[in-house]
């Protein structure tokens, strides 16, 4: 697309939104104070793509800022006052201001000493890409009128242009600056399908180290919004090359150059990410994190469990135990909440249960423990087991999906007699007590162990037999 025809979208953005920023224009105007749209919504909006948080820069120090957001909006907060950002909401639109910055970095750390600046030319170059160090004046004319002016210092619509993302500054001051910037740009290649220019992808593989400068709770929140973007392959594929992951999340560049068990086209790791694109396939909901990062490791525990039997092929036994404890391990590290662990590492655990049933094997004693197992992550489980075939042999790949059909139909069918959903003994705690006239402690919890296995086993007892066969395993077990 041309220069004009995306200067064209963003001036039809800007004002499709005159009604919302007329009268914020006008306080700005009636102090004498200039009013930029910056950075990433000036981006989107040459791209087509604004959305509904808005950022502005403007000389005017913090307490003006507040002043005059408390008399324009409804909601203003100044959570980032010190940082020089004032934020408001006001029809609908989410709007943060920040004061005109020229910060200085120690080089030790990302965080800068804040520095108020003067000047937009001095706050747009120390922006982390060309791309986003673009402004436009927000203005009025003479019948009061919301009219635009654009700034373009260090070349951003170029950029733009070339879908190139580079640094305002040499990639190397950038990124010593601010390590962060790195991750920063695998995100934005995923999100926005961008390259990078040849130097700033030297400077990430020359100073990949730098990244263990960054905490892991912004590594953690930076990854995420990689995986969220529309491309996280492409993204992933930037900091794998770079050697970035592998300080990172070394789990996975050691998926690749390894073949898998059936010495096929893909590698593990090209087959996991295949296995990403068509689970991304499958989302019904927008971005589902735990199922994209399920995908993407499923595998990764086959570079510790790679073995060769008798006849010289490659085999990766229980791989999918080791990943489980792997992904636990590394999604800790970089301090994940509880419950996604444990979501995305069962997922990982389970993928390769499917397999071990041929088609039309499946008792209702395994449909209830595949279920049981899966718990609500069931659905999840189902798209990750779909998209985990990536057989070009066609006949093969339309026999899994067959299978699975088939075992998705025994899911149901068993559902529709029993309560799935909650698989549960068919006598309770307090009910064993008093059937074998036991106190609480351990010997409950084993009762309650054997009545559950017995329900998944047999389905659903009457009462009369479930308490039989309590009696019958209580005396065996006291013999």
């Amino acid at each position: 697309m041309t220069p004009l025809a995306l200067l064209a979208k963003a001036e039809q953005a800007i004002s499709s939104l005159e009604d919302v920023l007329v009268d914020l224009v006008a306080e700005f105007a009636a102090r004498d104070l200039p009013l930029y749209l910056v950075g990433g919504s000036v981006r989107d909006a040459l791209l087509g793509r604004l959305g509904n948080d808005l950022d502005f820069t403007t000389p005017a120090r913090p307490e003006v800022l507040t002043e005059i957001l408390s008399s324009w909006a409804g909601t203003v907060w100044d959570t980032g006052i010190d940082f020089g950002t004032v934020s408001a909401q006001h029809r609908g639109q989410q709007i943060e201001i920040t004061t005109f910055r020229s910060d200085t970095y120690d080089g030790q750390s990302r965080n800068p000493e804040v520095v108020f600046g003067d000047t937009l030319e001095g706050d747009l170059v120390r922006r982390d890409f060309r791309i986003n160090a673009m402004a436009v004046e927000l203005l009025l004319d003479d019948t009061g009128s919301l009219t635009a002016r654009f700034h373009d210092p260090v070349g951003g619509l170029e950029d733009l242009v070339h879908r190139r993302l580079d640094t305002p500054d040499t990639p190397e001051i950038s990124f010593r600056d601010d390590p962060l910037r790195m991750l920063r740009a695998a995100r934005f290649v995923s999100h926005l399908g961008f390259g990078v220019a040849g130097r700033v992808q030297q400077a990430m593989v020359d100073m990949a180290e730098e990244i263990n400068r960054i905490t892991v709770e912004r590594i953690q929140q930076e990854l995420n919004k990689l995986m969220e973007g529309t491309e996280p392959w492409t993204g992933l594929d930037l900091l794998v090359s770079a050697g970035i992951a592998a300080h990172i999340f070394p789990e996975i560049p050691a998926m690749r150059d390894m073949q898998d068990e059936h010495r096929q086209h893909k590698d593990v790791y090209a087959h996991s990410m295949q296995v990403l694109r068509q689970a991304m396939d499958q989302e019904e909901d927008g971005p589902d994190l735990v199922l994209r990062w399920a995908a993407l490791l499923h595998d990764c525990g086959k570079p510790q469990t790679r073995a060769f039997n008798e006849d010289g092929r490659v085999t990766f036994h229980h791989h999918e135990v080791v990943g489980a404890k792997l992904v636990r391990r590394r999604l800790r590290t970089l301090k994940y909440s509880k419950q996604m662990v444990a979501d995305i590492s069962q997922l990982v655990y389970l993928h390769m249960r499917f397999y071990g049933f041929g088609e039309g094997q499946w008792t209702d004693s395994a449909v209830r423990r595949y279920v049981t197992d899966a718990g609500p992550l069931l659905p999840r489980l189902h798209k990750l087991v779909r998209a985990d075939s990536t057989t070009r042999n066609q006949r093969k790949a339309a026999r899994l999906q067959r299978t699975y059909d088939h075992l998705e139909e025994r899911i149901a069918d068993i559902a529709a007699r029993e309560d799935l959903a909650r698989v549960r003994p068919d006598l309770d705690g307090n009910e064993i007590m008093q059937i074998l006239n036991l106190p609480p402690g351990p010997q409950i919890g084993q009762a309650w162990t054997f009545l559950k296995e017995l329900r998944l086993e047999r389905g659903p007892l009457e009462r009369e037999e479930a308490i039989g066969e309590l009696k019958k395993w209580w005396a065996e077990k006291g013999e």
